[in-house]
């Protein structure tokens, strides 16, 4: 009997920046660009203005990222420096395992010192969204949430993102202050994306803990943003919704 041929389960690994911007480009698709153009608010005045994208979508991004984990983080800047938006996420994307799969304390402070240099390249919601609660969430879990407590007064748009997003690892550790401070601080924000990411964390606190929730929307409701409301009170019954609004609206009118 013929013996089939053995076929090699190993992944090709990236060993370069270069070589990661090239396996990107090479599986671009203009008419997806389009899409996320638009999807991404790049235009003049929206908070992605001028953002460039190849057309790459998340799942691909992803196992380019799994492919390139080798980098050195000399290399991930140069993804990070990059005017592609899908070139930095697989940056974004390689820190973020990196920092999961680091054997040593070390390893772990070292990649969370370089993504605090990297702000103003994670810019936009789902680089945030990507990586906060992973890296700056879990070291401040560890090394104390003081710094995320400054973040969510910066000017700066991402920063604040960053602060509200990395909660979500607290909120899973069943750690919610952190999170209330922060809606209250963030209820006059001008980003309606920070008052939509407020409102997810809430909604992931009523995951965690329904009785903290409905008590932080007793007190704090009639000042929150209407989207605010909306996500949190995404899970509760029609009902309880209709009355949570009703109740809440007054303030917010």
């Amino acid at each position: 009997m013929a013996h089939l041929p053995i076929i090699s389960k190993e992944i090709p690994m990236n060993q370069s920046a270069q070589e990661v911007i090239q396996a990107i480009k090479a599986i671009a698709s203009p008419n997806y660009a389009a899409v996320a153009q638009r999807f991404f608010k790049t235009g003049p005045g929206q908070y992605g203005e001028g953002d460039i994208f190849w057309g790459v979508r998340n799942p691909q991004a992803r196992l380019i990222a799994q492919q390139s984990l080798a980098l050195s983080l000399d290399e991930v800047q140069v993804l990070m420096d990059h005017p592609v938006h899908e070139v930095r996420m697989v940056g974004v994307l390689i820190l973020v395992t990196q920092y999961q799969k680091a054997k040593t304390v070390a390893a772990q402070e070292e990649i969370y010192q370089f993504y605090l240099t990297q702000f103003s390249r994670i810019n936009n919601w789902d680089l945030v969204d990507l990586s906060a609660h992973i890296i700056p969430g879990q070291y401040c879990a560890q090394n104390g949430t003081e710094v995320l407590y400054s973040w969510v007064k910066s000017d700066h748009l991402w920063t604040r993102r960053i602060a509200v997003v990395a909660c979500l690892h607290l909120i899973k550790k069943d750690r919610f202050e952190e999170i209330l401070s922060f809606c209250i601080t963030l209820k006059d924000d001008p980003e309606s994306l920070m008052h939509k990411a407020c409102g997810w964390m809430l909604r992931e606190v009523g995951k965690r803990n329904v009785h903290v929730l409905r008590s932080f929307l007793e007190q704090w409701g009639p000042h929150l943003p209407r989207t605010t409301v909306r996500y949190a009170i995404e899970r509760f019954p029609h009902q309880e919704r209709l009355q949570l609004l009703v109740q809440t609206r007054a303030a917010n009118q």
